[in-house]
């Protein structure tokens, strides 16, 4: 392993024992992706003993990130997400497909959580600009299709933004 980035700001994420495991699979899936370093524990510690990783540094598609494994006091939740743009069908499928058969679960509009709990929104960059046309009949009946769809599918909203019916 590398050494640690020198970010002054990182995500931290909770997980149960598990975050070197997380942070492996989110490095094997996303570009610019990696773990660069595993900490492990000095010390016995309330969920852990000397030697166990108790920290990993990584980052997801840039962002800095520490996984903590802290036990299972906390969960994540739908409150924090990652947002994933994609440009198009084939790397919508490839993330939502990694997630979901990696032991996640499907969500609605975009969204999916991975075995550890924690959310993604898979979202196709077609999605995002058509929800802030200024043509709002258009964006309307591009909401409308999301609202139907777990995974995004990039030719409804392409023909929701057409006129055509989802």
């Amino acid at each position: 392993m590398t050494a640690a980035s020198s970010a002054k700001n990182k995500v931290c994420l909770w997980y149960e024992g598990t975050a070197e495991e997380a942070a492996n699979f989110y490095a094997s899936v996303f570009p610019d992706t990696r773990v660069t370093q595993v900490v492990r524990s000095p010390a016995d510690y309330p969920d852990g003993k000397a030697g166990d990783v108790i920290t990993v540094e990584f980052s997801v598609m840039g962002i800095e990130c520490i996984g903590l494994n802290g036990g299972p006091i906390f969960k994540h939740s739908e409150a924090f997400s990652f947002q994933v743009e994609t440009q198009t069908q084939e790397e919508t499928d490839r993330y939502w497909n990694a997630i979901v058969g990696n032991g996640g679960a499907e969500s609605m509009c975009g969204w999916c959580k991975d075995k550890w709990g924690l959310s993604w929104q898979i979202t196709p960059k077609v999605l995002s600009d058509a929800l802030t046309l200024p043509d709002r009949a258009a964006a309307k009946r591009a909401m409308e299709a999301m609202m139907t769809m777990r995974k995004i599918d990039i030719a409804t909203i392409e023909a929701a933004l057409a006129g055509a019916s989802a």
